[in-house]
């Protein structure tokens, strides 16, 4: 690493560099397809987070479970690092290589292999992208709901547990696997699960790989659970007077047993970013942003259920998304909301940490963030599927000022200590890698980490699989 790492960072060991026997036999295997070009390289170095350049020694472009296979082989033999790579858009430094190594790029892998949609059941190559996955499948009246906000690759997705905005009604990645097709450390091929909707056959595999961040096999198959689509959906937003208003709002809602399939939060700082990214003219004041899912009578009675309770704490009428074109373009200005976001601090960088807590505990969670960072006086913004009691923080920085990385990673850990206290999680989605690992400790404790340890040893003995991320060997 070349900057040092805050606090709760567990340190990594030092760089393994590729040996001059493996990389002729990699260019002797994949020709074009390996790549020690500085450029490619640098590519495979970064994500969206605030970690400086970390790039791998080369970089091997994947296009069947076979290639990743003997990749992962060959690194077994030489004792080197390899890390997993789909589309970069991580932001806990996932894919940085932080004990050099290759860069498996799987974006190559981006077929659909198996669809049965009278199983509703996909199953895709790790590269497919979930809107690449939506538009293959959309004339079966089926889709896939799991929607991060950026377009990621389903293999990112399964390895980091992701959810997002439809996670209230439809749930996280860890409830839409069913299976999966794995690469382990020896390069040997394994596969777990099945297209059954249960089973009590053994050990849960596939739930011990979702969520691994790369660190216990390389994913090359993944099969997905798939839905109908519904057959009536209203997106509307409503305004408050304030955040807590908007929260405790989305609570009573969960609390009511609504089957609202959306529930965003966004505050004043995030409407006023998108309006201008976006030219929209939303009213800068808290909003929810919300869609229901179901037959037209179902609908109608989950929008007039959640109306009443926004107007018991200050909610303004309801405004209507009634088409679909409308529909999307709202949710296209939320997911850009980061981007949006950035271009209102020229030259920024964006520390974005999110946690997750019971619904009960979300007022005070984030009442008490937006009070820290409004005390500090850093740039900020929150999103929040907040459905689920999970929000984003994102604090917009000058990358040439250290005092604001170190008040921002400060307000970080704050918030971060907060969740654990309320018997939340330090991440609800981002997942741990690089930056969160000391957290991890905190959350589960050293023995249930000692645990994870174990694993990784057992199943990953010589420390090639993603190296230094999630549990510190």
């Amino acid at each position: 690493m070349n900057a040092p790492l805050p606090a709760h960072v567990l340190p990594t060991a030092e760089r393994r560099p590729v040996p001059v026997a493996m990389l002729t036999a990699l260019q002797a295997q994949f020709g074009e397809r390996c790549s020690t070009a500085r450029a490619v390289c640098d590519q495979h170095g970064r994500d969206e987070g605030t970690y400086p350049l970390t790039p791998p020694d080369a970089v091997v472009f994947c296009e069947s479970t076979q290639d990743v296979a003997a990749v992962v082989a060959l690194a077994h033999e030489h004792a080197v690092p390899v890390i997993p790579f789909g589309v970069g858009s991580s932001l806990e430094g996932h894919l940085l290589a932080v004990q050099g190594g290759v860069s498996i790029d799987l974006s190559r892998m981006n077929r659909i292999v198996a669809l049965q949609p009278d199983d509703l059941t996909v199953t895709v190559q790790p590269g497919v992208t979930r809107e690449q996955l939506n538009r293959e499948i959309k004339d079966t009246g089926l889709f896939f709901p799991i929607d991060p906000g950026a377009n990621a690759s389903l293999g990112g997705m399964t390895a980091t547990r992701a959810s997002g905005t439809n996670a209230v009604r439809y749930g996280t990645m860890r409830e839409n696997v069913l299976g999966l097709q794995v690469v382990t450390a020896t390069g040997e091929v394994i596969k777990t699960g099945t297209r059954a909707k249960k089973s009590s056959a053994g050990y849960d595999l596939t739930r011990l790989f979702v969520g691994s961040e790369g660190t216990l096999g390389v994913m090359t198959e993944i099969t997905l659970k798939l839905y109908p689509l519904p057959e009536a959906v209203s997106a509307a937003v409503c305004h408050f007077p304030s955040i807590d208003a908007a929260v405790r709002t989305t609570i009573q809602i969960i609390q009511m047993g609504v089957p609202i399939a959306r529930c965003e939060l966004l505050d004043a700082n995030a409407i006023r970013a998108v309006n201008r990214h976006s030219k929209l003219s939303l009213r800068e004041a808290p909003m929810l942003l919300m869609e229901f899912h179901g037959s037209p009578a179902g609908v109608q009675e989950q929008a007039e259920t959640v109306q009443a309770i926004a107007q018991e704490f200050g909610g303004d009428q309801f405004d209507w998304a009634t088409t679909p074109e409308a529909r999307t373009k709202l949710w296209t200005a939320r997911h850009q909301a980061y981007f949006a976001a950035i271009q209102t601090r020229p030259g920024c960088r964006c520390l974005s940490t999110d946690t997750c807590v019971p619904i009960s505990a979300l007022a005070e969670s984030i009442d008490a963030s937006i009070a820290e960072a409004e005390a500090a006086g850093l740039p900020y913004w929150i999103v929040g599927h907040v459905g689920d009691g999970n929000f984003h923080l994102s604090y917009l920085l000058d990358p040439n000022d250290p005092s604001e990385m170190a008040t921002a990673e400060r307000l970080s850990e704050q918030m971060v200590q907060r969740a654990i206290r309320l018997q939340g999680t330090c991440t609800g989605e981002h997942g741990i890698g690089l930056h969160k690992m000391g957290y991890l400790v905190d959350e589960a404790g050293a023995g249930a980490v000692a645990v994870m340890r174990e694993i990784k040893r057992a199943l990953d003995p010589k420390n090639i699989l993603n190296p230094g991320k999630v549990v510190a060997m």
